[in-house]
This record gives C-alpha cells, structure tokens and sequence, in this order.
C-alpha cells in the first residue's frame, strides 16, 4: 500500500467508480436487493472487505503483471480469489467424508498466488483488530499463518503421502475446526428438507414462504430446460440412478446476500437416490457472476477457455477441490452462464464470534494456511485442467518462496496492516456514502 493514501472525497469517487463497474447492472436490475447488501456492508469493516473483492482487486491492479514470488508460472496458478477468513467451512465430498477446508468458489480464477495470502492476511488484520489485538499480536497472526502455509508447501512439494499431511476430517481437526465438523455432522437432510418443504398428496413440496417465488408456466419451462443441460455436465460416476434426477418441484428465489444480491436463482427438487421421502435433494440453480479478480487478468489463454461464468465456477471449484460435491455442474438460462449445486445440509461456515483466545485463534490460523497451501496444490497439472496449469503448483510455489524465505511472512504482514487500516477506512467513507445518498441507482 502506498504511503501517501487519498483524501476521503477522492477515495470516495474511487469507491464509486469500482462499485459502477462491478455492481452497476445488477444494481440498476434490483436496487432493493443492494440496499440489503449495503446495509450488511455497513454493519462492520469485515462486512465491508468480504463485499468489495473488487475494490481489493482495484487496489492490487499495479501487481498484474508482476510483485515479489511471482513469475510465469506463480502467476497463473488457480486461486480462490476471495479467500479471506470466513470463507473455510464444512463440506461433505464425493466419497461421503466430511471436511473442512475453503469453500465458496464463486470468485476462483486464474492468478497470482500471492493475491489470495494478501486477502487473507488483511481479513486475519480485520478480525483482530475487532477481537482489540494489539499490532504485535496481528503480526504474529500473519506469521503464523504464512508460516504455516509455506512449510505445507514445502511438504506437499517434497512429494508427502495424504497420512503425513491429512485433510481436515472428524479424525485429524482439533479446536474450533473440529467443531464446526462435529455440528456439520449432527445435521440431517430430513431436517432441511423439512425447513424447506412440506408433504402434499404422498408427494414432497416445497412450502411457501418469503423467500420463494412461484414461477409461471414460461419460466417454469426455461428453467426444467435448463436442468437437463446441466445433467449434461455431470460426471457419469454421478449418473448412477436415472430416478435421482426427477423432479419434483421448483421455484424462485432472489439473492440477497453480501456476494448474490441481485442474481436470480431457483431451487429444484430431486428424488434424490431412493424412493424414500427423507432421501430427496435440494439442488440450486444460480446466476454465476463475474469474478473480480477477471477484470485484472488479461492473459487471452485464461479468458478463453471458458465457456460462461458458471462453467468457471465449476471448473474451478472442481480443481481447487479434491472430490467436490457431487451435483457439482453448469448450464445456461436466458444466455447467462449458472452455477448448479446442492442445498447441502453439511455445510458449516467457521464462527469466530466464540473464537477469543489468542492461542486458540492462533491454531485456527495456522490450519487455515495449511488448508490454503492444501487448495493451491490441489490445481495443477494433475488435476485434469492442464491447458491452463500445466506444471506442478506447489513445486512452482515452493521455488520462488524459497528464494527469499525471510522476506515472504513479513510481506504478508506488511500488507496485512495497511490493507486492514486501509478497509476500515474505507468502511467509513462507503457507510458516509451510503446514508448520504451518495451511491447512483439507490
């Protein structure tokens, strides 16, 4: 970060002119939907930095074609591309193990590697800074967490076998992680499916309530058409079960959290892989947007080997994600690239309201690096995407931190402080924008 920062008029206008770019046509398509958004923003400095991957991304335009660890190869890796400290969770994975690792990959890329350690490091400032960490305890947060990360690298590159280097499983999490398995495992599908839906005539429905939209015969149509495009895009391992793939029902929704407000979605329901009731699935189907980190990306080879954005999700998802959940797929409604996946009741995002204790926080840092080090291995040459990655990411990785071993946590943590004072900054102009009537369309 630059030494001298903007005046607050004129980071305010640079706040705007990001926001135009990235939210400009889904705002002027549903401006009650980034009222609710912004109002979240507001509610806190890491609500603001979770929202505004693309002011991040805006801030980091200078290191495009270049910065300290990367080269031809660093440079082009997969990444996230909005990993910060909330976004690891629980999932369950093809072979029915539950993990804990990264999730939500609407924003994954190709790109510096460097970018994804960045963010993360400025939302681990963010977070302590709200838990009233002094300065040294932040920095040795960063430090543990880039430590971490580059000896799993270091590990993973030297060729170690999954028993030395495990996965996040009910067998190997400790603290908070485990905890979050632990709840992610005392949930049930029959209890989602009946927050959802409801039995009428011997047949599952869903119920009707605030958040559903019925759909007319028209759209109704478009939307099943869409669903058997999407079948097309599952692996045939998936395909076991013909019946899974009936539907049942389906209806609307509107997203309107911090990173879908805006993007029309549908929820469909299957009947799942038994004639049982408490067996059905909820599967979504959802607009795919426009990751940030693309706008900053101009390499040709990456911009063309996707078909539409949900197909980049997917793909990306698939490479970052060893045994990615099953219904994991793409299609196309009214021209628009859709993500495809499951409702599922398994998934348990990490809570840091309950995580206060220094050492404890500290543990659960140093697993997040080890779990980011784990995903950028995962994407490489050999995870069936070689076209685009095609060498050995955690050996390329390895390389170039280990020409400067010293200098790689303390870039993380000078970025870490200067991002998170910058956020918070930022915060205060977004919210004096935002009760102002300052920002276009609301």
């Amino acid at each position: 970060m630059s030494a001298t920062q903007p005046s607050a008029q004129t980071r305010g206008e640079e706040i705007l002119a990001v926001f135009e770019t990235a939210f400009g046509r889904l705002l002027a398509a549903d401006p009650a939907a980034f009222r609710v958004k912004f109002r979240k923003m507001a509610a806190s400095a890491f609500a603001f930095y979770r929202g505004t991957a693309c002011l991040f991304y805006s801030d980091l335009e200078k290191e495009r074609h270049g910065g300290p660890y990367l080269d031809e190869r660093t440079g082009r890796v997969w990444i996230h591309g909005d990993l910060h400290a909330e976004n690891f969770g629980t999932y369950m994975d093809a072979n029915g193990r539950l993990i804990f690792n990264v999730n939500d990959f609407d924003e994954a890329y190709v790109g510096p590697f460097t970018w994804d350690l960045k963010r993360l490091a400025a939302s681990l400032a963010l977070i302590g800074y709200t838990k009233a960490f002094s300065d040294e305890q932040i920095t040795a947060l960063v430090r543990t967490c880039a430590t971490a990360y580059r000896e799993r690298i270091r590990a993973l590159a030297s060729g170690a076998k999954e028993d030395e280097v495990p996965p996040f499983t009910l067998d190997t999490a400790e603290g908070p992680l485990l905890g979050a398995l632990r709840d992610a495992r005392a949930r049930t599908r029959f209890a989602l499916l009946d927050s959802m839906t409801e039995i009428r005539d011997h047949e599952r429905r869903f119920t009707e309530d605030d958040g559903s939209i019925e759909l007319d015969a028209a759209t109704r149509y478009k939307v099943l058409a869409a669903f058997d495009g999407y079948l097309e895009t599952l692996p045939e391992e998936s395909l076991v079960r013909p019946d899974s793939y009936r539907v049942k029902d389906v209806v609307g929704r509107r997203g309107i959290g911090i990173g879908s407000a805006g993007l029309p979605s549908y929820n469909i329901l299957l009947e799942g892989h038994s004639d049982a009731l408490e067996n059905d699935v909820v599967i979504y189907i959802k607009q795919a947007q426009t990751p940030a980190v693309s706008r900053h990306i101009t390499d040709p080879a990456v911009r063309g080997y996707f078909q539409h954005e949900g197909h980049r999700t997917v793909i990306s998802q698939r490479a970052l994600q060893a045994a990615a959940d099953p219904w994991l797929g793409w299609t196309e409604l009214d021209g628009a690239g859709q993500l495809v996946a499951e409702v599922s009741p398994y998934a348990v995002d990490l809570d840091w309201s309950d995580i206060d204790d220094p050492d404890e926080i500290a543990a659960v840092v140093a697993d997040l690096g080890r779990a980011t080090a784990t995903m950028h291995a995962a994407a490489d040459d050999e995870s069936g995407h070689s076209e685009l990655v095609p060498f050995s990411t955690e050996r390329a990785i390895d390389a170039a931190i280990a020409a400067d071993e010293e200098g790689f946590a303390e870039l993380l943590v000078e970025f870490a402080h200067g991002y998170g004072a910058r956020a918070r900054a930022d915060h205060q102009i977004f919210v004096d924008l935002f009760r102002n009537g300052r920002i276009p369309g609301l």
